[in-house]
């Protein structure tokens, strides 16, 4: 079974994605089933993970509607305020739902550099390994060293990397590699966590190319392993740089060197694994 481990539908007249420019024709339209299922049936894959995009429990409960209509969908991984204890009822009631997977703060968007690790927002963590679900890390390379106090500390939470935790692909120096690398290389030591392979080549120049991609996709697979990596398009995102099947061949050509067993892992049974599927 082929899984993309990332992908949102969204439609910007909800009224919720704050950090969508309206003025930007590729992001700010409607992406729906319709959209994607061509791309889905073309390259073979058999189910997606439906990933938040806007910080509200009403754009949640509109993926949810889209999985009970949507054979394709596996999972929904969610969101809920952590600054707001209440919300413990919400996920709570959400996550009786059978696709929903997982939650996602959207960490990268917020101004607190420390923010995984303040004391008022831990019920969070403990209420996703009481109810099973898992929790997506997205953030930017200076947020590594605190997702991985965070992650030592709720070391039974089942956790996923979003993006390569978003390198800096586009600027690439010596130095921003070595602090990526030594981040990410202590994330996948210290921790169990997987780690997605997607969103990179938004991270990189319009001019991309493979060899870009290449050093940094090495490394994760020399630390992580062909067991902890699960793929994603974070379509509709990487239409910012490719179409989900230019994405999904650069994907395949950097996976190449694996062996028939781990290609399946990373392209499907390792999102089994990270979000529990019913499939």
């Amino acid at each position: 079974m082929k899984i993309d481990a990332h992908q949102h539908f969204w439609n910007p007249a909800r009224g919720d994605y704050g950090w969508m420019p309206a003025d930007n024709k590729i992001l700010y339209r409607s992406y729906l089933q319709h959209d994607l299922e061509p791309y889905l049936k073309k390259l073979g894959i058999d189910k997606t993970i439906l990933v938040q995009a806007a910080p509200s429990i009403e754009e949640t409960e509109y993926l949810l509607g889209i999985a009970d209509s949507s054979a394709v969908v596996a999972g929904v991984v969610g969101w809920v305020n952590f600054e707001k204890a209440t919300d413990y009822s919400q996920l709570e009631r959400l996550s009786k739902h059978p696709k929903f997977v997982g939650v996602r703060p959207m960490v990268q968007d917020i101004p607190d550099e420390n923010w995984v690790l303040r004391d008022d927002i831990q019920w969070a963590f403990a209420a996703i390994k009481e109810m099973d679900l898992t929790f997506d890390a997205l953030g930017f390379p200076m947020h590594l060293e605190n997702f991985r106090k965070c992650f030592l500390k709720h070391k039974d939470m089942r956790t996923v990397i979003d993006h390569f935790m978003k390198p800096r692909i586009e600027n690439h120096s010596q130095d921003s590699f070595k602090f990526w690398a030594d981040g990410i290389s202590a994330l996948a030591e210290d921790t169990s966590a997987y780690i997605k392979f997607s969103g990179l080549i938004t991270e990189a120049s319009e001019d991309w190319t493979i060899d870009d991609l290449r050093p940094y996709v090495e490394h994760i697979f020399m630390k992580f392993g062909a067991n902890r990596i699960l793929w994603g398009s974070d379509w509709p995102v990487c239409r910012l740089r490719a179409e989900y099947d230019a994405w999904h061949g650069t994907a395949s050509e950097l996976t190449a060197h694996l062996s028939s067993d781990n290609k399946a892992n990373v392209f499907g049974k390792n999102a089994i694994k990270a979000y529990k599927l019913l499939v």
